[in-house]
């Protein structure tokens, strides 16, 4: 039995851990294969006799569709990265105008510059479900696809009870969360306040996501997610689970969240929740009914960082708002 320590390029999220040790430990070769995200390394114990640097090679080939490499010494693309950034700035700035646009047209109400919206919500839930929330509920999403290819049971039933119990939990618990505003009083000032903090939260995600500060891997303790691969799929367990996914540690979420609390009534937290989870489905449904290719191929990092430009506008408005509401600064923008 040989152990080899390769660094590996392409991963961002605890749903690259799942598929980089599902496909390795399919290999005949492979006893374990262990991927470290915040060390950037996969751990192999294998009883081949090739050398590490063809051991990477017959690696790579298998993973490689989704974007991941490994490699005997680690690899620098800054040069790459600053292409990429460079490439997504236009982009995002692009979709900020014409969020700009339709706001300014009356056609949507996008809540740029004011309280969160339905439709906000959606945009950042679209944003949220290739990046934390995909690092989440992406990985539960993978570990129960692994159960039921290993259980052959019915992969239709099992997800679609998870993703009813996710939105149906969404906007139950958004609207509590309103409610529960609307109970204890919130005025003007701390509702401004509370946006505040919510636009902090989306300012930091979005420098996380364009890679100015340092990239958070989020991840659960690979102990859950062992344990989702082994609760039996019983007509309850996949709803409960999608249910749970409300109190999982996402920032988008949270902001959500504290959007909902601020709305200050049950129906709009219901609204602000229901549509933040309806933008997290298409790219969930993806990862349980097809491919999650797209969010981990090639074009991911311009995709990530486009979605981060976006946010950071977006959490920048916010805050401009929160800021003019509190009276520490003029309104810069009338919209």
């Amino acid at each position: 039995m040989k152990t080899f320590t390769f660094h590996v390029s392409g991963t961002h999220c605890a749903s690259c851990k799942i598929l980089i040790e599902d496909v390795l430990n399919e290999q005949d070769f492979i006893q374990n294969a262990r991927v470290d995200l915040k060390k950037e390394i996969v751990e192999i114990e294998t009883i081949s006799d090739l050398s590490s640097e063809k051991l990477a090679d017959v690696l790579t080939d298998k993973i490689k569709s989704n974007g991941y490499i490994l490699s005997v010494e680690k690899t620098v693309k800054e040069k790459q990265r600053d292409d990429v950034i460079w490439k997504a700035l236009p982009i995002g700035l692009g979709l900020l105008v014409l969020f700009f646009l339709l706001q300014k047209s009356g056609i949507l109400n996008i809540g740029i510059g004011g309280q969160t919206t339905p439709i906000t919500s959606f945009v950042i839930g679209l944003i949220a479900s290739v990046s934390s929330c995909l690092a989440i509920v992406g990985g539960l999403v993978l570990s129960l696809s692994a159960k039921i290819s290993q259980d052959n049971v019915s992969d239709t039933k099992t997800f679609t009870l998870f993703h009813t119990g996710r939105v149906v939990s969404f906007a139950v618990l958004g609207g509590v969360l309103g409610a529960v505003g609307g109970a204890i009083g919130i005025n003007f000032t701390l509702t401004a306040i509370l946006g505040i903090l919510a636009s902090v939260v989306m300012l930091l995600l979005g420098l996380n996501l364009v890679g100015v500060l340092k990239k958070n891997k989020i991840a659960l303790p690979s102990g859950i997610f062992n344990f989702f691969r082994s609760v039996e799929h019983k007509t309850f367990t996949p709803l409960i689970l999608g249910f749970a996914t409300f109190f999982l540690p996402c920032g988008f979420t949270q902001s959500m969240q504290v959007s909902a609390l601020s709305s200050g009534s049950f129906i709009s937290g219901s609204l602000i929740m229901f549509a933040f989870a309806l933008g997290t489905l298409p790219m969930l449904l993806l990862l349980s009914f097809g491919s999650a290719s797209f969010a981990h191929g090639k074009h991911a990092p311009l995709f990530f960082k486009t979605a981060g430009v976006v946010v950071i506008g977006l959490g920048l408005f916010a805050l401009l708002a929160g800021l003019a509401g509190l009276g520490i600064i003029n309104p810069l923008f009338n919209i």
